[in-house]
């Protein structure tokens, strides 16, 4: 780890979302989030969030094929955003971009009875406990955005 070059590029996740899984890093969405948490997991500075196991990081990794420990240690090298998302874009088994960009709205646009059931079991209890406005909820990035006061 590089923790010199870490820590200008780090977020204190303990006072300070991470960004909105709507923004993009590499041309992915929840990527940039990934890497806010990355950075603050390995300088402890993580709070409340999970790097790994993490769900909504999963369908990022499922559909890159990359592994969550091994985009954690390309983070730890001190890697900016730009650095981080083309070494994911490289490493990514989706090199289509039009394939990206439909994944890309897929999630953005994901009804939350569209996920699938586990996830719909847990969001059941979670939203009404930890987000303000449980009633403007759509969209699974939605759950997201009211609890972190982007929605």
């Amino acid at each position: 780890m590089n923790p010199d070059a870490l820590k200008p590029l780090a977020t204190d996740l303990r006072t300070v979302p991470p960004r909105s899984p709507h923004e993009t890093l590499g041309g992915y969405v929840i990527a940039a989030r990934v890497v806010d948490k990355g950075r603050a997991d390995l300088l402890g500075v993580l709070g409340e969030y999970n790097y790994h196991p993490c769900g909504l990081a999963a369908f990022l990794w499922q559909f890159t094929g990359v592994s969550p420990m091994e985009f954690r240690s390309f983070i730890a090298t001190g890697a900016d955003d730009d650095a981080c998302g083309r070494w994911l874009s490289g490493k990514s088994k989706v090199s289509e971009q039009e394939e990206i960009v439909r994944w890309n709205n897929q999630m953005r646009c994901q009804l939350l009875c569209d996920l699938p059931d586990s996830y719909q079991t847990y969001y059941e209890t979670y939203i009404p406990r930890y987000c303000p406005h449980p009633h403007r909820i759509r969209f699974f990035f939605d759950v997201y955005d009211d609890e972190e006061g982007r929605l």
